[in-house]
C-alpha cells in the first residue's frame, strides 16, 4: 500500500545548507521509489493555522518509506536541514483505491 513521507516545515531564512539539502535530496529517493507529490505549495488555511510549507513524498509502500528515511545517504543529508528548519516528519500509510470512511463500524480514531 502506497505510503506518505510528510513534512510540516516552519518557515526560516534560506541558508546554504538547506540549498544543498534540496539538491542532494531527490538522489536519496530514486533507489526506494520516491517522488515528491507535494514540496512547498502554496497553502489554503481553512480552520486551525498553519504556519509553514508542506511536503509530501509519496513511495511505494511503508517499508520502503522507513527505509529510506533511515538509509546512509539520507541521514548524511538530514542534519542539512534540521539544524536551520524546524518542524515535524512523519510516515502515513495511504489507503485502498476502495477505502470507507468507516471501517467494521467504527471510526477512524478508535482503531
Amino acid at each position: 500500500m502506497t505510503a506518505y513521507a510528510l513534512a510540516h516545515l516552519r518557515k526560516a531564512p534560506l541558508h546554504a545548507d538547506v540549498l544543498e539539502y534540496l539538491e542532494r535530496i531527490e538522489a536519496t529517493l530514486v533507489p526506494f521509489g520516491g517522488r515528491f507529490i507535494v514540496h512547498g505549495g502554496s497553502v489554503e488555511v481553512l480552520e486551525g493555522d498553519w504556519p509553514g510549507d508542506v511536503i509530501i513524498i509519496e513511495f511505494p509502500d511503508r517499508a520502503r518509506a522507513h527505509s529510506w528515511y533511515h538509509s546512509s545517504s539520507y541521514q548524511e543529508i538530514k542534519p542539512l536541514r534540521t539544524r536551520h528548519l524546524v518542524g515535524e516528519v512523519i510516515l502515513v500509510e495511504g489507503v485502498d483505491a476502495d477505502h470507507k470512511p468507516i471501517a467494521e463500524g467504527r471510526p477512524m480514531s478508535s482503531r
